[in-house]
């Protein structure tokens, strides 16, 4: 079995503390749900891939979602680097993190980086988000020195990420650029994108709703 440790870093999917940038045209209820489903799909994927370990990383309380097979541990407090870094210091051995806005994470999207901690394997890999963000990165040696004072939420992110790899003179294997579910933009063309997934039935149903309640309001209204 492999060494590697799978971190999954998430908030609990409460209205109006997670996708906020979904409201409008979502309600806070809408976009936690989306949130919720995206979250579940990244868990399922990750229950696919193998693994010593697999660690949800959550900020909150794990709910029904939370499947077995993954230990729960808590965020620390700071910000995102602090919380990233800490994630980090807690494997032992080779380690990959993925966030929850990905629902369209597939396995064979992640096989590349099941190399980490191999004789042959990279140093490190990386997953650039197409807003400047990153989706993924994978450390054979997971030291928290890497992520702290990386600059986070921006559009230079990833890059200063990146740059802070090879900058340590790792070997850097590249992911994937991925679109992160932060707009109603984004849910649409990743829904597209990953049709079979829970997240895109969840948007398809939630679009479903909205039409009827316009539909009963126009008919009311008449």
């Amino acid at each position: 079995m492999t060494a590697l440790t799978l971190l999954v870093i998430a908030k609990e999917p409460l209205p109006g503390r997670v996708k906020t940038r979904l409201t409008p045209p979502f309600t806070p209820e809408q976009a936690a749900s989306l949130a919720e489903a995206a979250l579940v799909d990244t868990l399922r994927v990750l229950a696919r891939v193998p693994a010593r370990r697999r660690v949800l990383v959550l900020d909150g309380v794990p709910g029904p979602w939370a499947p077995p097979g993954f230990e729960v541990v808590p965020q620390v407090g700071g910000g995102l680097d602090v919380r990233l870094a800490a994630a980090f210091g807690g494997c032992a051995g080779p380690a990959l993190l993925v966030g929850m806005d990905t629902p369209q994470l597939t396995p064979a999207l992640l096989a590349p980086a099941l190399d980490l901690g191999t004789p042959d394997g990279h140093d490190a890999w990386f997953g650039p988000a197409d807003d400047g963000g990153f989706w993924a990165l994978g450390l054979a040696v997971p030291d928290p020195a890497l992520l702290l004072g990386v600059p986070m939420s921006r559009s230079d992110t990833g890059a200063v990420q990146y740059a802070r790899l090879r900058a340590a003179g790792l070997r850097v294997g590249m992911l994937p650029v991925l679109t992160d579910v932060d707009t109603a933009a984004d849910a649409r063309l990743v829904a597209a994108e990953a049709p079979r997934t829970g997240f895109a039935a969840r948007l398809t149903a939630l679009a479903a709703s909205s039409d009827a309640a316009a539909a009963a309001a126009l008919a009311v209204g008449r």
